[in-house]
Parts: C-alpha cells; sequence; structure tokens
C-alpha cells in the first residue's frame, strides 16, 4: 500500500492552507481514512493562528465521487454518518473563510461537502451530482440544510427527487455556487480570492462568517444584538484601528501588522 496520505495538507507562508482529497484513483471516493485525515488536518487548522483561509480542493480529475461504497463501513452505519457529518461540521464552523475549488465530479456526499464551504468556485467541468435517490439513499453531508439555503425549497426538492446533476455553468446559474469559470482560470480566480481573504482581517471575517451563518436561524431582533456585540467588539480591535489609520492614510491597511 501506498505511504502516501489520502488527505495532503499544505500551508503556505501567507496562511493559505490547501487541502487536498488525494484518492485520484479512486476519483477521491470518501473512505474512512480520509475523513479521520480530514478531521485531523481541518482541527490542526483551528489550532493554528497562522492560517488564515482554506482551500479545498481534490487531486485529479475529479473533487469528490462520494461515499467509497467498495469499501466496509466502519464500525457502524451510524457512528460513520456522524463522523461524516462532523467533518462537515468543522468546515461550516471553522472560524476562517473557506474556499472549496471544484473541478470535475461532486458527487452524491462529494457535491455537499463542496457546498459546505463558504465561496463555491466550480470549473466548467464540475459537475454536481445529487444522485442519493436514485441510489435508494437518503441526504448526507448537510445537503437538506445547505440547497434549500442556496436555491430555495422548490428548486431543492427538484434536484434531489430527481437526484439531478447539475453542471458548474447550471450552478453558477442558479446560485449553487458562487462562481463558475474556466477550468483553465479556476486556479488563478481561486487563488486571487485566498489572497484577499488571507490579507483581509482574521478576526473580524470570523465574525461575519459567524453570523451570517446564523442568519436564517435569528429574528432580526436577535440579529441586531448580536451585531451590536459584535461591532462593539470589533471598535476595540487592533484590526479596526489598522482599518481607519489605513482610511485616514489613504492607504491598503495591513491587517497582518494587528
Amino acid at each position: 500500500m501506498s505511504d502516501e496520505p489520502v488527505v495532503r495538507t499544505e500551508v503556505s507562508e501567507n496562511g493559505i492552507v490547501t487541502v487536498t482529497w488525494n484518492r485520484p484513483d479512486r476519483k477521491n471516493g470518501l473512505n474512512k481514512a480520509m475523513v479521520d485525515q480530514a478531521i485531523d488536518a481541518l482541527e490542526a487548522v483551528w489550532a493554528n493562528d497562522a492560517c488564515r483561509v482554506v482551500v479545498l480542493t481534490g487531486a485529479g480529475s475529479s473533487f469528490c465521487s462520494g461515499m467509497d461504497l467498495s469499501e466496509p463501513i466502519e464500525p457502524d452505519e451510524m457512528t460513520f454518518m456522524r463522523r461524516v457529518g462532523h467533518l462537515c461540521t468543522l468546515i461550516h464552523d471553522l472560524p476562517l473563510p473557506v474556499i472549496t475549488k471544484v473541478r470535475g465530479g461532486a458527487i452524491g456526499y462529494g457535491a455537499n461537502l463542496a457546498l459546505c464551504g463558504d465561496l463555491v468556485v466550480a470549473g466548467e467541468s464540475a459537475v454536481f451530482g445529487e444522485i442519493f435517490a436514485e441510489r435508494g439513499l437518503s441526504i448526507d453531508g448537510g445537503g437538506s440544510w445547505l440547497v434549500p439555503r442556496l436555491v430555495g425549497l422548490g428548486r431543492a426538492k427538484e434536484i434531489m427527487l430527481l437526484a439531478s446533476r447539475v453542471s458548474g455553468s447550471e450552478a453558477g446559474e442558479m446560485g449553487l455556487v458562487n462562481r463558475c469559470v474556466s477550468d483553465e482560470e479556476l486556479d488563478a480566480f481561486v487563488d486571487d480570492w485566498a489572497v484577499r481573504l488571507a490579507d483581509g482581517p482574521r478576526r473580524a471575517l470570523s465574525v461575519i462568517k459567524k453570523q451570517l451563518n446564523a442568519s436564517f436561524e435569528r429574528s432580526f431582533a436577535d440579529a441586531i444584538e448580536a451585531e451590536a456585540v459584535g461591532q462593539a467588539l470589533a471598535f476595540r480591535s487592533k484590526e479596526s484601528r489598522e482599518g481607519a489609520r489605513a482610511f485616514f492614510g489613504k492607504r491598503t491597511p495591513d491587517f497582518r501588522s494587528c
């Protein structure tokens, strides 16, 4: 067996973390080892203040082909699915922006794994396959929560009940993903967003992400109160002071100095 990890993690000098599903021979089909290594990688990112943004992607021609059903589900279905759900929750709750970069197939669990990112950029070769019903399965990977919020309940039912395969361009048009670009432009486009986020105010971006994630569960009054608390703390932060100095000095803020 190869000693190559099934999840690769690279951290650049500017705090961009690239997490790559690394089973290209299986189109990055998910198995227990991949789940365990991905959770370990993201927990390490969470604990590392030098990390500023995460990019999730797949090695080879596919993002993730979903569960690798050629391998046994260990130790049992419920334990495994809760572990898989924990991976999605880590991505959703991570106090850093997460970009998913999707080439080729993002099928079943792989589709919803991609949609867990805060910003989803698809190449024209991308296919988001919500094929659960076709396999006699229910939804996983947070899809029952994510897809209705992205495209509306009616369109979500159409996609899920008819086991649809949505192309990258279709996903961009309906708002399932943030952008669809050509495969040739994909790396450069994601790199640009990653650098912009890495250079941004780390603490403020974390608070913004948390507030937006909670927006559908809060009343307007609760959102206003959460914003008041967040902004009151932000006004006292080094990031806010640097932003003000940069504004009055007519220069680009250096949030890394904070």
